[in-house]
């Protein structure tokens, strides 16, 4: 009898994994952005532009891909021309999804970009389409990605950033289905149609839209999302939301920096 023989040839690769899956999001969450990414030109705590140093040398390390902001359920609420301009002039705001503090902008679109040139990962924006208008979500692309001449373009040159930025990904919307307008699926299909029309393609920059997918296994946000948009003309991808509790209760959620091996898995 003739003996099997198994061959394992480590250089032949079928696929590849994408680099993205392991992306990362910024988010106006706790300590996330204010202290914990950014602490301002004049503070004790080595940065440079206001970066803290330490963090982007971190996430240089691990080779962030993708970096998204600025949220989850802040976008929502979030009003990109509070955040740009001279920063003791930016609107100060409540941010009622993470502990009704006030926000003072002074972390906004040219810090975000900034943040993610030290990086040296792709910048990922989401859009407010929960509190927003199309109007605001189309003026917000013109600002970063056109390079002509126009009163948007040439304030984002007034603010200090002459050449336009390259922006992929763009989310229009975030957890539509919740805190981003309890929408259900046909009415967000509905939207996101209007929205993504007026979300262009300026200067050459080619937008990657990503439309909100569902919580977990709701098959049936899924189902109405794919079959009442084109791939071919709305969307790009859909982005799916699964949270890990390891109590398995929302109401006791447990600690975010206290948890065994087996929780962690």
């Amino acid at each position: 009898m003739k003996q099997a023989q198994l061959k394992i040839d480590r250089d032949k690769k079928l696929s590849r994994v994408s680099k993205n899956i392991y992306g990362h999001f910024s988010e106006h969450l706790g300590r996330c952005i204010y202290d914990g990414i950014y602490v301002g030109e004049d503070s004790n705590i080595k940065n440079k532009n206001g970066m803290r140093s330490d963090v982007v040398d971190a996430l240089k390390e691990i080779g962030t891909p993708v970096l998204r902001w600025p949220g989850g359920c802040f976008a929502d609420e979030y009003h990109w021309r509070d955040g740009i301009g001279e920063k003791s002039k930016r609107r100060k705001m409540i941010n009622t999804n993470w502990g009704g503090t006030v926000e003072d902008n002074s972390f906004g679109t040219h810090e975000f970009f900034e943040l993610c040139e030290q990086i040296g990962c792709e910048p990922y924006i989401a859009g407010n389409m929960g509190s927003g208008t199309v109007r605001e979500m189309s003026e917000w692309i013109e600002y970063m990605t056109f390079d002509g001449e126009s009163d948007l373009a040439n304030l984002r040159r007034q603010n200090g950033r002459d050449k336009a930025w390259k922006l992929k990904y763009f989310g229009i919307d975030n957890e539509s289905w919740g805190c981003g307008g309890s929408m259900s699926p046909e009415y967000y299909s509905d939207v996101y149609r209007q929205y993504q029309s007026f979300c262009k393609n300026l200067s050459g920059n080619q937008l990657y839209k990503v439309a909100c997918g569902p919580n977990a296994d709701d098959y049936n946000w899924t189902d109405k999302i794919m079959s009442r948009l084109d791939p071919n003309w709305h969307l790009n991808a859909i982005s799916l939301h699964y949270y890990t509790i390891p109590t398995g209760d929302w109401g006791k959620k447990g600690s975010a920096t206290e948890f065994s091996d087996a929780e962690y898995y």
